[in-house]
């Protein structure tokens, strides 16, 4: 089998427009700009490689590291924000700083007095140059996205401004995750009005490709105008399997791939298409500069500036099982982490075998007591936890979908592919039972039972499940070339999920909400505007595609290797609105 799967997909930016890499790049800068140069680098950019490299291709500039002149000392940092850390391994609570509260502003003042009254020019770099007050500058944001971040730490980068670079990676992430990106990004979208310039920083310094800061504006507006796609990133896992590598392309010698992060805005990137170059900039940054046109008037306002639908691969095809996990319900997350939505999901099987099953919800008449010290026994290295014993085993086949609101024990078992259908706050799952496996960095995976305890809901029995989580395909309506289906979520869970089989071109419109969709069935299909808002937009089987609230109308029909199919798509959205369908004319 040959994939189809498009592992780099491009946002094209209308007009013309140019791109600077390397020492063109910069000396563009010197000499299109005014004033000191500016270089604001989201927290991860290698300033060390920066500062050289600028010294070079600027040799009549001075180059002043803002973080070593200005920062206030590691150690007040770490307690200034240690509540937000705190002692556990993988959770911490939301942080609510800016920037500044990481900076002396006695010394940045002394600092824009330097630069003020130097002789020869200025460029001054690291995260909070901005911050330095100077009534004239030409400014350059150095962007990163959060999953070249991860890719740089588990290599050995240190967090900001720490000696940490051998650090457990999964503290090393809940400093990032907890404080960092939610500083960083507050501060970026301050600077985003100003900006001169923008730096492509995912690869090395000397390669990253710049493009105005009027170009990258556009290129944000050109996201919202049309369905768009993220950059699909894929990780191993300890239950890892072999579906992903056949038909998403992947490395067939790597032992598995566990993971895709195939729609997760806030961890993935986009490439910008500006005249033929691939810009690579962080999905988010489409997220936090066109919240309203992306999101909707009212999907905004309930979540502001936050993409709330994700949606991931898990495959455990020819792996193992899952760990058996529990989501903490709504209070929880927001009393203890600072999160204000919680993370309800779904199972959407686009793949399995035969033996294939779901663990989901409490065996009718289990013992709570019994069940949580049988689990306290296996996680101190006595005796493993019988999870069917407890936990209900319900068989799955393709096409199945198997809602999982927040507090409902749950996990997929070996041999599956699953779609995960979820709320975004992705990394708050309490793992209760890991099958007895170590993690692939040979350390014992994190178990929460504390946390878990807290927020299993004992109800959900045998009962429950089968009547509320189960078989749960409701038909809408149908004509000639479609049907529409109502697949989940629970009534629990804020996104409404709708699929739809159609072998002729389906009117669909986001009515004023973001939609998220995969092809779950079918070859390829091509998405189009019935007024020609937009250009047609190919895709392919398993991948998906974001519809911007901004694009209303637009219809999906069979194209290409998929003519003649009956297709099929999954469509997820926050309800609220109801989104019309019927046979395109």
């Amino acid at each position: 089998m040959t994939s189809t799967y498009e592992k780099f997909p491009r946002i094209p930016v209308p007009g013309e427009h140019t791109v600077w890499s390397g020492a063109k790049a910069w000396r563009e800068v010197a000499r299109g700009g005014a004033g000191t140069i500016v270089v604001d680098t989201y927290p991860g950019t290698r300033l060390d490689e920066l500062e050289a490299f600028l010294g070079e291709v600027l040799p009549g500039h001075t180059v002043l590291n803002v973080e070593e002149l200005a920062a206030r000392p590691i150690g007040d940092i770490d307690e200034l924000i240690a509540a937000n850390l705190t002692e556990d391994r993988v959770f911490g609570v939301l942080s609510h700083h800016t920037l500044t509260d990481f900076y002396e502003p006695e010394k940045l003042a002394e600092l824009a007095t330097r630069v003020s009254s130097s002789d020869v020019p200025v460029v001054l770099i690291g995260w909070g140059a901005a911050l330095v007050p100077l009534p004239k500058r030409t400014l350059v944001l150095a962007d990163l996205a959060r999953w070249e971040l991860q890719q740089r730490q588990r290599a050995g980068a240190p967090n900001w401004r720490c000696d940490n670079g051998s650090e457990d990676n999964l503290r090393k992430y809940k400093r990032s995750f907890f404080v960092e990106w939610r500083v960083a990004d507050r501060h970026k979208l301050e600077l985003f009005p100003r900006l001169d310039y923008v730096l492509d920083a995912n690869s090395s310094v000397r390669e990253g490709k710049l493009i105005t800061g009027e170009t990258f504006h556009q290129g944000m507006a050109a996201a919202v105008a049309a369905p768009f796609r993220v950059v699909p990133f894929f990780d191993p896992g300890v239950w890892g399997g072999q579906w992903m590598k056949e038909v998403c392309g992947l490395d067939p010698e790597a032992e598995n791939y566990a993971w895709c992060f195939d729609c997760v805005p806030e961890e993935n990137s986009i490439l910008l298409d500006v005249g033929g170059n691939a810009v690579e900039l962080p999905a988010l940054d489409v997220v936090l500069s066109q919240p309203r046109e992306l999101l909707g008037a009212l999907t905004h306002a309930r979540f502001g500036a936050e993409f709330p639908i994700r949606f991931d691969f898990l495959d455990t095809m020819g792996g193992g099982n899952l760990s058996l996990q529990v989501h903490p319900l709504t209070e929880y997350i927001q009393d203890r982490f600072g999160m204000h939505y919680t993370q309800d999901e779904s199972y959407y099987l686009l793949d399995c075998d035969d033996d294939a099953v779901v663990y989901l919800g409490l065996k009718t008449g289990t013992d709570p007591d019994a069940m949580l010290a049988a689990l306290k026994t296996a996680s101190d290295g006595g005796a493993s936890f019988p999870a069917e014993e407890y936990v209900n085993v319900f068989p799955a086949k393709k096409h199945d979908h198997f809602s999982i609101p927040a507090g409902t024990v749950h996990c997929s078992g070996a041999n599956s592919m699953v779609l995960e259908i979820s709320a975004t706050p992705y990394i708050f799952t309490f793992k209760m039972w890991d099958w007895d496996r170590v993690g692939l960095d040979g350390r014992p995976r994190p178990i929460h039972m504390e946390h878990a305890s807290r927020n299993i809901q004992w109800d959900r029995n045998t009962e429950w499940a089968r009547e509320q989580l189960l078989d749960q395909v409701e038909e809408l309506g149908s004509g000639p070339g479609w049907t529409e289906e109502r697949t989940g979520l629970h009534e629990l869970e804020f996104l409404e999920v709708r699929r739809h089989w159609f072998t002729d071109a389906v009117h669909h419109s986001t009515n004023g909400t973001v939609n998220v969709l995969n092809l779950v069935e079918g070859a390829e299909a091509v998405v189009e505007s019935p007024s020609g808002a937009f250009a047609p937009f190919a895709v392919r089987y398993a991948e998906t595609f974001i519809i911007p609230a901004a694009v209303g109308a637009y219809t999906i029909r069979p194209a290409g290797r998929g003519a003649g199919q009956r297709l099929g798509t999954v469509k997820a959205y926050v309800r609220g609105t109801e989104t019309g369908i019927g046979v395109a004319s």
